[in-house]
């Protein structure tokens, strides 16, 4: 049973399901598998407690540059437009 039997914003049905998340921290971002609650109808996300905790603990690695751990999986370029 999720926490919420409705979401919140939109009042659509709210489902448990894997999801990716981007966390960007300084000149870095992480890519990051987390269960959430996902609206079926808006595509809201509500996140546990816990990870929230972790994506800022993993925000504040970024920012610091501290990598170690993780896995490069590619590169993200600035075009100037």
């Amino acid at each position: 049973m999720t926490p919420f039997e409705l979401c919140p914003v939109c009042g659509g049905e709210v489902i448990t399901k894997e999801v990716e998340k981007l966390i960007p921290g300084g000149n870095h971002t992480a890519v990051v598998k987390v269960i959430a609650e996902v609206c079926t109808h808006c595509g809201e996300r509500l996140y546990s407690k816990e990870a929230i905790t972790l994506f800022e603990h993993i925000r504040s690695q970024l920012a610091n540059g501290d990598v170690a751990g993780f896995l490069p999986v590619g590169q993200t370029y600035k075009v100037a437009g």
